[in-house]
């Protein structure tokens, strides 16, 4: 076993929080920190260097070394645990990572219920189910959302979430490939790929990694990025609506997406998992795109259409007509992919997928889904109420709120240090993100209200 000596002689310790943003949305109650559903580490920080008495000969994994400070949302969860402990009796109330708040419908509980109780029986116990997951599931998927987009149950592979499916592909894609991604983008696609080895070195003076095009989406270019000055990437990673701005990509936007990809042979990677949100005629699968699935890949979930952020169920669709440049299919790969690092998602999940796809399952979404966009209606009017400009809303459950001039980070702080409200900072989406910052719409009602009170005594 390894030995640490320590010095007996400490200058200061400090206390890290960790956990992921499935975990960390939840709705503030000022708990003791054992209590809470977060990891906290005290690292101590000796005035001499660490002495080791033993150290393996590997080496670490050089990208690691390359990342920029923790994961957007665990430091905000250690920023919000700071002003916990400095506000012990404040009310702190998160508008910002994009967990939901609201009980899953009964009619989909039920199903996953009757399936847990079925396996405390002989006739209805089951074990590893099949990687690319139930057939009954992948089915009901292709039905509902890809209904006459050409897309078969056998290109479904049903995941344990989107952004687990980032990471796998990322493994496919290997790390000889250049990628793009809107700026601002949900920061998991920039990372996996900095992981992967796929990017140079982070670059300060511009707040972006090397190797990687950044497809600069604000304001002035209605949130779509001028393709003209984007160089030929493998991979592009799209999200519509987007995470952060809320922006959805038109008709006419995605079919210039389709043709640059085609024309420059690359992959595209659409995240459809807000498509539920959208209520006008933006597409809501890149499928509806004729030549689409020559050339992209789409990954979704049932995280935020049925309250399964801690459920665990997504997939991802991979059309047989997406070739490598050898000709070989993309599906096959990401299929050996899937069997040698999944075992399936969990057929409690699963059973749950299936009754959401149902006539009453999906009523109950829909539910859901507009549930929270009333919320963003709130939101967004008390933003333009106080005389900001507001982005999104729309066809996501997110606000892209403008603070031009200003650090994203330190109107974070503000709203948190004056109105104890958490919120998203841009800049940690990208560069471009930089003077906005995203208010998500998850909440309860009545912190949603009471955010907006405090927003206005605020900001009046």
């Amino acid at each position: 076993m390894a030995l640490l000596q320590l010095s007996a002689h400490f200058s200061s310790s400090s206390c890290a929080f960790f956990g992921d943003d499935d975990v960390l949305s939840s709705t503030s109650k000022t708990l003791p920190l054992l209590r809470r559903n977060v990891k906290c580490r005290c690292i101590a920080e000796p005035v001499e260097m660490m002495q080791t008495v033993y150290k393996t000969k590997v080496s670490r994994n050089e990208n690691m070394a390359k990342l920029q400070a923790g994961y957007l949302f665990p430091e905000i969860a250690r920023r919000r645990e700071v002003h916990m402990l400095k506000y012990p009796e404040a009310k702190v109330i998160s508008l910002g990572i994009g967990d939901t708040t609201e009980p899953i419908p009964e009619v989909i509980t039920s199903a996953m219920a009757e399936r847990s109780y079925a396996l405390s029986t002989v006739a209805g116990y089951s074990g590893y189910g099949a990687e690319q997951g139930e057939k009954n599931l992948r089915a009901a998927i292709a039905e509902t959302y890809y209904g006459n987009l050409g897309i078969q149950e056998t290109d479904i592979f049903v995941s344990d979430g989107a952004k687990c499916d980032i990471s796998r592909l990322q493994i496919l894609f290997g790390s000889n490939v250049m990628m793009a991604v809107q700026d601002p983008s949900y920061p998991a696609y920039v990372d996996s790929s900095v992981i992967m080895g796929q990017t140079g070195p982070f670059q300060k003076d511009v707040e972006k990694y090397g190797k990687i095009e950044y497809m600069k989406c604000t304001p002035e270019n209605g949130f779509f990025p001028d393709l003209s000055t984007v160089s030929k990437t493998d991979i592009i990673f799209f999200c519509s609506p987007n995470n952060p701005t809320g922006s959805a990509a038109t008709r006419e936007q995605l079919v210039r997406l389709v043709q640059f990809a085609r024309d420059n042979g690359s992959i595209i990677v659409y995240d459809s998992a807000y498509a539920m949100y959208i209520s006008d005629d933006c597409p809501r699968s890149i499928f509806e795109i004729p030549g689409a699935k020559e050339v992209a890949i789409e990954i979704s979930s049932f995280s935020k259409y049925a309250g399964f952020t801690g459920v665990r169920l997504g997939w991802t669709v991979i059309p047989k007509q997406l070739v490598f440049s050898d000709g070989f299919p993309v599906a096959k790969d990401f299929n050996r992919i899937v069997c040698t690092t999944f075992n399936g998602a969990s057929n409690i999940a699963q059973a749950g997928g299936l009754e959401c796809l149902s006539p009453q399952g999906l009523k109950a979404m829909h539910e859901v889904v507009g549930f929270y966009k009333e919320n963003t209606d709130i939101v967004v009017d008390t933003f333009k109420s106080l005389g900001f400009k507001v982005y999104g809303g729309r066809n996501a459950p997110y606000a892209w709120v403008h603070f031009p001039g200003r650090s994203s980070w330190d109107v974070f702080e503000e709203i948190l240090e004056k109105a104890h409200l958490v919120t998203t900072p841009g800049s940690g989406f990208g560069p471009a993100g930089e003077g906005f910052i995203r208010v998500s719409a998850f909440g309860h009602r009545e912190n949603v209200l009471e955010a907006s009170k405090r927003l206005k005594e605020l900001y009046m």
